[in-house]
């Protein structure tokens, strides 16, 4: 969720421990360093206020504030979102079962954390400084002295040792896999110095940003509630988050409070952000619930995701009367990679000829005009919107990678220009897509009977369910789902409420889901969980079911780059052998953030490149709520 991504987002300091001083005798060059750019060698080691995988830091230690927020930026009121999938029956957000509340790791904090206007930097939050030899066999981090849970008591390094081995213990199967890889052992050293020491041929770049992501859970209290990471609790995970859960009704609607006492509020990290005094979610049956909630001002801020409702939508009598603000705001990250994703573990989609045979039926150019009022662009690749995507035919950077697994890549990806999204005419049903869709499945071996279905030489009809959970794609797939039984495809949408379409996910039991399939900007060990044979079995991150050699192989070059150009070319080869393994149907994307709220909000100009930052960093204007309220407009 997109708060919870900026929580994880940015919290640094300008002081140092004493416990460092003691620990190394620095140069007064060495402590200078320290002082203005955060960091300093000491001996064979570093100590840093941050890491950059490629570069530098782009604040130093002694910044005042974020340059993207308004350090003035007043305290106070309520914000009001809504959630459009109907339920939730738990806090815990870390285990397989159940539906989880929305922000449910509000309260979450971790040792480090980036920033939403620069790319592979991680800053010491929790921790006060980071220390690290030459080929970061292991790092230090020293904890600030004033960090406390939401119930007053102090972190200990004991409680960042306790969390990490709870996860080993009760974490999801692929996320224990996958941390294994990296980490070795983590000890406390004392009361503020905890020790990550890494697995000998990890992949060097993912090392510490690996541990610097590690939450950190009271010991005291975990132990004390016998809570367990696998199970559902209608409690939160304790945490030293600015904001803590104050109320909730299920099904109806969750409210979390700001911490007054909160530890972090003098940070530089944090100055201009945590703005609002309440944040308030609002649940909803559907999209168009929510929608008509929003228009009676029962929640105060919306992102819009229906183009039609943008389109047409938008002429109620608050909106009109300039009680609520519609914006357009630029978006510059990476899009999501938003696709229809077939699931490879079923033996019917394990053949490209068919996968690709039923993505020629998804007319977007139809649906962009038809449906979307022309408002989105079509993604083409994994890396779309982003310099990482691939263009062209491969150049000699990507071919010195390719051409070592020539003999595991599909057919054309050495000579041939990067696979596109295909083209659709005006109709919905594209007639030459439907012939060349025909040749490819007669060619796989389903043919049509004379009752016009696909059948294998078993008699086994092909079959593709599209499983949903949100009424707002009925208008997209509904009309997918026609021109595929045009083909002879026994097609069909299985809608299905929230709590059944995530049992069904995480035990794989659908044939064609909406997943956001993106890579990052510096993807790396978290490229086997979502795309790794090693992992597929198990990781419910991996949904198209990806067990192929040569993605293997690109994955180990990724973790392993060792300059930000080799990255780069790495990450192209990767999207260029993925688009032609032909396992999704790319949807669709566009470069703005689509918003809808009661003119109370302010926000900085302009805004970050990567986040839109709703929740983190924008705040309430007190007079024009008044206004609002003096209005009748909100209760």
């Amino acid at each position: 969720m997109l708060f919870e991504k900026n929580r994880a987002a940015a919290k640094i300091t300008t002081r140092r421990r004493p416990s460092i001083v003691k620990q190394k005798l620095l140069l007064p060059l060495a402590a200078l360093m320290l002082a203005t750019t955060g960091m300093a060698q000491a001996g064979d080691t570093t100590i840093s206020h941050g890491i950059s995988t490629f570069g530098d830091l782009k604040y130093t230690a002694d910044f005042a504030h974020l340059d993207y927020v308004n350090p003035a930026a007043p305290k106070g009121g309520e914000i009001v979102i809504a959630n459009e999938r109907g339920t939730f029956d738990s806090f815990n957000s870390y285990a397989r079962k159940g539906v989880s509340a929305m922000l449910a790791t509000v309260a979450i904090e971790r040792l480090m954390t980036g920033t939403a206007d620069e790319i592979g930097s991680s800053y010491c939050f929790l921790c006060e400084t980071l220390e690290y030899p030459e080929g970061k066999e292991w790092v230090i981090f020293t904890l600030r002295s004033n960090i406390t849970f939401s119930d007053g008591t102090p972190v200990k390094a004991s409680d960042v040792v306790y969390t990490h081995e709870l996860f080993m213990e009760q974490g999801l199967p692929s996320y224990r896999e996958g941390v294994s890889r990296i980490i070795a052992n983590v000890e406390a050293l004392d009361d503020f110095r905890v020790k990550f020491t890494f697995v000998e041929d990890s992949p060097i770049n993912d090392r510490i940003d690996q541990a610097g992501a590690n939450p950190v859970f009271s010991q005291t209290w975990m132990t004390a509630q016998e809570y367990r990471l696998d199970e559902t609790n209608t409690q939160p995970i304790m945490g030293t988050g600015a904001y803590a859960l104050d109320s909730f009704e299920i099904n109806e609607r969750i409210t979390y409070r700001r911490n007054p006492d909160y530890w972090g509020n003098d940070l530089a990290m944090n100055i201009g952000r945590n703005n609002f005094d309440t944040i308030r979610i609002e649940y909803f049956a559907d999209g168009s619930a929510a929608f008509e909630g929003f228009k009676a001002g029962e929640y105060t801020f919306r992102i819009e995701n229906s183009s039609k409702q943008w389109a047409t939508g938008y002429d109620f009598p608050n909106l009109q009367a300039g009680h609520v603000v519609k914006a357009e705001l630029h978006d510059g990250a990476q899009a999501s990679g938003q696709a229809f994703v077939f699931n490879m573990r079923r033996e019917r989609f394990k053949d490209a000829r068919v996968r690709e045979a039923l993505g020629l039926m998804f007319n977007f150019e139809w649906s962009n005009e038809t449906l979307f009022f022309g408002l989105y662009a079509r993604i083409n690749s994994f890396a779309e919107n982003s310099y990482l995507a691939a263009m062209g035919t491969p150049g000699a950077d990507e071919l010195a990678i390719l051409e070592p697994i020539a003999d595991l890549l599909p057919a054309g990806v050495l000579t041939d220009e990067a696979i596109m999204a295909p083209g659709s005419g005006a109709r919905q049903l594209d007639r030459a897509n439907l012939r060349r869709a025909s040749e490819l499945l007669d060619a796989a071996g389903w043919e049509v009977g004379d009752d016009g279905i696909r059948r294998n030489a078993a008699g086994e009809t092909l079959v593709v369910e599209f499983l949903e959970r949100s009424p707002a794609f009925d208008r997209v797939i509904n009309p997918y789902v026609e021109n595929l039984i045009r083909l002879g495809v026994e097609a069909r949408l299985n809608r299905v409420d929230n709590a059944q379409y995530v049992d069904r996910r995480y035990a794989f039991d659908y044939d064609v889901i909406t997943d956001h399939m993106g890579v990052g900007y510096e993807p790396g060990s978290g490229l086997a969980q979502s795309l790794g044979s090693a992992d597929m079995a198990e990781s419910v991150f991996n949904s198209p079911g990806v067990a192929d050699p040569a993605v293997d192989a690109l994955i180990e070059i990724i973790r392993n780059a060792e300059t930000k150009d080799e990255l780069v070319t790495a990450v192209k080869a990767l999207d260029r052998v993925m688009r032609a393994m032909k396992f999704w149907v790319p949807q669709w994307f566009k470069d703005v953030y689509t918003v809808a709220y009661f003119d109370m909000y302010e926000h900085p100009d302009p805004l970050p490149p990567y986040d839109l930052g709703y929740l983190d960093f924008w705040w309430f204007n007190a007079d024009k709520h008044a206004e609002l309220l003096a209005a009748g407009v909100l209760h």
